[in-house]
């Protein structure tokens, strides 16, 4: 029983419940410390994840040696495929789904939330793109230069960012996954916007689970391993990207659960986990191409068309490589392809934005878990055309 009480998966969900409930009941005083600690937890998450990319991205890309330029080119080909068929997929269902729904628009306004009683701005380093460029750059050139002293301060750095892992960002992500939700309880988030779009939602849920189950079976088949053996382990970073709502946020987390697995090689985790985390948006780009199809159902009284709809999935796969992953990164970054492509006005935007806020945690999920099959996949094509790992003392 202690076990269970002290696992992660235990306390990610204590802090959702327990979030919820104070969020009903919690008056604007109480609030106000919430919404403080929310921020200074935030920050302090924020502020590790640069660091967290280069820790990992950067030794993983040294130990990969001469094939590291192919195994990054062949990393973000499955990130852009699988983001572009989730669209696809999501755009054929929409066709075929939002005409028989009959939806109505009441967006219901929201309870303010108070201001935080002090504000601690801690900036980035860098930004998350900054630090990924700069890692595979500097993985890159360690390895064609074969400055094996780099390659050695690169190894220790990954062992200092794992400690701050283990010893900072998990102990704190329950607590900041509980403030998270008493303020979306508390804002009416839950009570008042979600019951209208529910039906869009749930749609968009099943279709997560769909192409999360479609891309660990590619995955399975290709690599010739069980992904049950990945599936099993991803639960807390599952839940903790519903709490967080980033992929990004989500990232320690996720790097934990899919060490665990027997399946997956080391060497690819450290290198496939956090690079897909910032370029692997599945979940994200579903929804939104559901989504914006619903909005311009409800707003503008027809969907666009199919050549439309084509054109803005192609181009939001590209988008997807380029987003933030933090929460509302995929559809902010590509605000202009929703006003450029499908012409939507400020009216339709707000819309947009308010309902993909709704489910922004689940598609953050179906990002962090699917990034599991595509690392299982890199495992399968680095043991097909005998790519070894690079051992540390090499």
């Amino acid at each position: 029983m202690k076990k269970l009480l002290n696992s992660l998966p235990f306390r990610l969900l204590a802090g959702v419940i327990i979030g919820i409930l104070v969020g009903l009941v919690a008056n604007e005083t109480f609030m106000n410390i919430v919404v403080t600690a929310k921020q200074l937890l935030g920050e302090l998450i924020t502020f590790c994840v640069p660091l967290i990319v280069i820790g990992f991205i950067a030794p993983s890309i040294t130990r990969l040696g001469k094939n590291a330029s192919r195994m990054l080119v062949v990393a973000l080909i499955l990130a852009y495929v699988s983001s572009v068929g989730a669209a696809l997929v999501s755009m054929v269902a929409g066709f075929n789904i939002i005409p028989h729904l009959s939806i109505v628009s009441t967006a219901e306004g929201l309870k303010e939330l108070p201001e935080v009683i002090f504000e601690l701005n801690i900036p980035q380093i860098m930004s998350v793109m900054s630090a990924l460029v700069f890692s595979v750059l500097i993985g890159l050139a360690v390895t064609w230069t074969k400055a094996d002293r780099t390659a050695e301060l690169l190894e220790e750095f990954q062992k200092i960012v794992l400690e701050i892992v283990t010893r900072v960002i998990i102990p704190i992500l329950p607590v900041f996954i509980a403030c998270t939700f008493c303020a979306l309880s508390y804002e009416g988030t839950i009570t008042r916007q979600l019951p209208v779009f529910l039906k869009v939602i749930i749609i968009v849920m099943i279709g997560h689970y769909l192409w999360m189950t479609l891309l660990y079976l590619i995955a399975g088949a290709y690599s010739g391993k069980n992904p049950l053996e990945v599936v099993k382990h991803y639960g807390p970073a599952y839940i903790t990207a519903v709490g967080t709502m980033s992929s990004a946020a989500t990232l320690a987390v996720a790097l934990r659960c899919a060490r665990k697995s027997s399946v997956l090689r080391k060497d690819m985790v450290d290198f496939g986990i956090p690079l897909f985390a910032n370029v692997h948006l599945c979940g994200s780009v579903l929804t939104e191409v559901f989504f914006v199809m619903t909005v311009s159902q409800i707003l503008y009284g027809s969907i666009p068309s199919l050549g439309t709809m084509i054109l803005f999935c192609v181009l939001l796969g590209i988008f997807a490589i380029g987003a933030p992953g933090v929460p509302g990164g995929t559809v902010m970054a590509s605000l202009g392809l929703i006003t450029g492509i499908l012409l939507f006005n400020d009216t339709g935007t707000a819309l947009m934005l308010t309902i993909f806020a709704l489910q922004d945690s689940f598609g953050t999920a179906c990002n962090v878990t699917g990034d599991g099959a595509l690392t299982l996949i890199l495992t399968g094509y680095a043991d097909r055309h005998g790519i070894t790992e690079k051992s540390k003392n090499e």
